[in-house]
């Protein structure tokens, strides 16, 4: 393993689909993608920050919270 991608998405498991068959350029080299994690968060505003938290911290190590 050793990839991790944090993301926002008003619809999950679509968005998930979507980066499995190839959709964004980026997200193509680590196919088959699995989601580990799912925060719900009350706006996308809250979503942002919560993103931008994770990233700085490494998604890896955030993920084991």
């Amino acid at each position: 393993m050793g990839r991790y991608y944090c993301g926002e998405s008003g619809d999950v498991e679509k968005r998930l689909t979507v980066h499995n068959n190839c959709g964004y350029k980026y997200t193509t080299k680590g196919i088959p993608w699995v989601m580990i994690r799912v925060f719900e968060v009350a706006d996308r505003s809250e979503a942002r920050l919560l993103e931008r938290k994770i990233k700085k911290g490494g998604s890896k190590d955030s993920s084991k919270e």
